[in-house]
């Protein structure tokens, strides 16, 4: 008899975060009790307190592997060897994408993400720190190439964010569809409207 392969924990505490992800987004994060994971798992309740100490925690754990794929989205960009204009827009464009292909398919979904964004603030803030110190190395390229005015790339990345959060904030980015707006012309347009004030006049 061939012995069955042991799995990791890190596999098993991907395989809890996968089957709990599924379920909320099937029952919703309010119906879906650890006991509903495990049973999926064909696992006791206790295993996966084992691993996630509580249900919240299994949401703070899925929160942050998507903040850490869409950090990898935004410095892919970033340092791309594209002018600098060009990833600025497309950082914004990436990271509402993002939202909208994963985060945002349906009510439930959403629901996760106002738990995730209430139980996981810290990691949020971290989250948009990154962001903007990506998009303040896109700045500095563009200075450094004669692309932009010689502006404060610290400064000038937080305006930047802050005019873009509507891009970039998945509740708002939920109100924008539930409203027919179409957010990548919208992005795209804010973007250029900004790229006009640090744009070097030639």
């Amino acid at each position: 008899m061939n012995a069955q392969p042991k799995t990791s924990p890190g596999d098993t505490r991907e395989r809890i975060m996968e089957i709990a992800e599924a379920l909320f987004r099937r029952l919703g994060y309010a119906k879906t009790a650890v006991a509903d994971i495990a049973s999926e798992l064909d696992m006791s309740p206790a295993n996966v307190y084992r691993f996630f100490p509580s249900k919240n925690a299994i949401v703070q754990a899925i929160c942050q592997r998507c903040l850490n794929e869409i950090n990898e989205k935004a410095w892919m960009v970033a340092r791309s060897g594209a002018p600098a204009s060009e990833r600025l827009e497309r950082i914004s464009l990436e990271i509402l994408a993002y939202h909208k292909e994963n985060l945002l398919e349906e009510q439930k979904v959403n629901d996760i993400v106002l738990v995730a964004m209430e139980q996981n603030w810290d990691a949020i803030m971290a989250h948009k720190e990154v962001i903007r110190t990506a998009v303040e190395l896109i700045l500095r390229d563009g200075i450094a190439a004669n692309e932009f005015d010689p502006v404060d790339p610290r400064e000038t990345s937080a305006q930047i964010l802050r005019a873009c959060v509507g891009f970039c904030h998945p509740v708002l980015v939920a109100q924008g569809l539930q409203e027919g707006h179409d957010l990548e012309a919208a992005a795209r347009s804010l973007v250029r409207f900004l790229l006009r004030a640090i744009t070097q006049r030639k």
